[in-house]
């Protein structure tokens, strides 16, 4: 029989392999015969919109803990939502990798606020920030509100601050939000889907 160098390869590859396995007492019966669990088989279906672009591609994020044996949830898995009507289960590579935007230590989860002139960041409530950013916008809508032009005219106008709307919210509260900023008289406004 003509053995070639190839041929004499494998058969020392295949038999060094086979004895070191069964030399450590692996019995690859047992192991082929074993059922494995489906990696999403307890985890716990949340859908979602994509951070990302104005694209708004649905999301389905799939994670484990009971919420009420005190375990904080954590998300192991993201993938397109095929019931979206904007994407269809498809996902672009920056969405597809959210799982490492979500546990990036990096990533900022809590409203933090710079003093004038420092060099640190401090950490706040919500209800420290949201109560913040009400001062300040009264403060300058205030300062800077026009009730009339110059030919006597109501114009109700207040140009010195502007707002951009999320493209990710649905048609209905990008309704209310076009409302409720109009009505505070805020000419510039824009929605991120025009970005």
């Amino acid at each position: 029989m003509q053995v070639t160098r190839r041929q004499f390869f494998k058969f020392c590859a295949t038999g060094l392999g086979g004895s070191s396995v069964a030399m450590l007492g692996f019995s690859p019966d047992n192991a082929l015969a074993e059922v494995r669990e489906f990696k999403l088989t307890r985890s716990t279906e949340t859908r979602n919109t994509c951070p990302y672009c104005s694209v708004s591609c649905g999301l389905i994020m799939h994670s484990l803990g009971d919420k009420a044996k005190n375990v904080e949830a954590s998300i192991f898995h993201i993938e397109g939502d095929p019931d979206h009507p904007v994407n269809r289960g498809t996902l672009c590579p920056k969405g597809a990798g959210l799982v490492d935007f979500i546990h990036s230590p990096n990533r900022l989860k809590y409203p933090e606020y710079r003093a004038p002139g420092s060099k640190e960041w401090q950490r706040i409530s919500w209800d420290d920030a949201f109560s913040r950013v009400a001062r300040l916008m009264k403060d300058d809508r205030d300062k800077n509100f026009i009730a009339k032009n110059a030919d006597g005219a109501t114009v109700n106008r207040w140009l010195s601050t502007g707002f951009l709307a999320a493209s990710a919210s649905s048609n209905e509260s990008g309704y209310i939000t076009h409302k409720a900023i109009r009505s505070t008289g805020v000419l510039a406004f824009d929605n991120q889907a025009r970005v």
